[in-house]
């Protein structure tokens, strides 16, 4: 089996950061379509509050509520 090449660590975080920012950006972009009153940037802040921290967590709250 060919050794499989892997990203260097900090591509990798990169990579997943941008990809947990994008999930929390779609949620307050689908909420602002039913909250059409409230900024877009309150609605972010609102999903960033519920699971303070990184764009990690909050995507791992949004994904959960899903559920």
């Amino acid at each position: 089996m060919p050794k499989q090449e892997t990203l260097p660590p900090e591509e990798r975080i990169k990579a997943i950061c941008d990809e947990a920012n994008a999930i929390v950006d779609a949620k307050a972009t689908e909420l602002k379509k039913e909250f059409e009153g409230l900024p877009y940037v309150s609605l972010r802040r609102d999903l960033e509050n519920k699971a303070p921290g990184c764009a990690c967590r909050q995507a791992l709250a949004i994904l959960r509520e899903g559920k």
